[in-house]
């Protein structure tokens, strides 16, 4: 089990920086593009599709929204996703919670990569937990490009 948990202060509010962590679209992951069905509003039993690779080498992480409690007057929020892929196996969590100045995020994962040895564990822990990292400050960063 590849556990990894990121965590964020941020100057938006709860129910902003929850709006930003679950635009799906936006994840801005490498070499991945980002499908949901149905189409938003998203709430449980929306697929979240990340295809990544280049061209026809590539994969799917399908991942099943099975727990959505958006942050409702100023309280906090939470959302499951279940992977339900080939390749990758796990969970994602996303919590958001009021703090003083704004709110705190918290993404926490389990990912697991299907015929990995459990002895890759720390170093794709590792891995998520810079690639989700960066993903996350950016959602929660300006609105630059957006």
């Amino acid at each position: 089990m590849a556990l990894f948990r990121i965590e964020r202060r941020t100057p938006l509010s709860a129910g902003e920086a929850w709006r930003r962590l679950t635009d799906w679209q936006h994840h801005a992951v490498p070499l991945t593009r980002i499908t949901v069905t149905p189409p938003p509003p998203t709430g449980t039993g929306t697929l979240v599709v990340a295809r990544t690779g280049a061209g026809r080498l590539g994969f799917d992480d399908p991942m099943e929204v099975v727990a959505w409690e958006p942050p409702q007057d100023g309280g906090a929020g939470h959302c499951r996703l279940e992977k339900r892929g080939g390749v990758v196996l796990g969970w994602a969590e996303i919590d958001v919670r009021p703090a003083p100045g704004g709110a705190v995020a918290v993404w926490t994962e389990d990912l697991r990569l299907r015929g990995l040895p459990g002895a890759f564990d720390g170093l794709v822990a590792r891995a998520g937990r810079l690639v989700f990292g960066r993903a996350v400050t950016g959602l929660l960063g300006p609105p630059a490009g957006r």
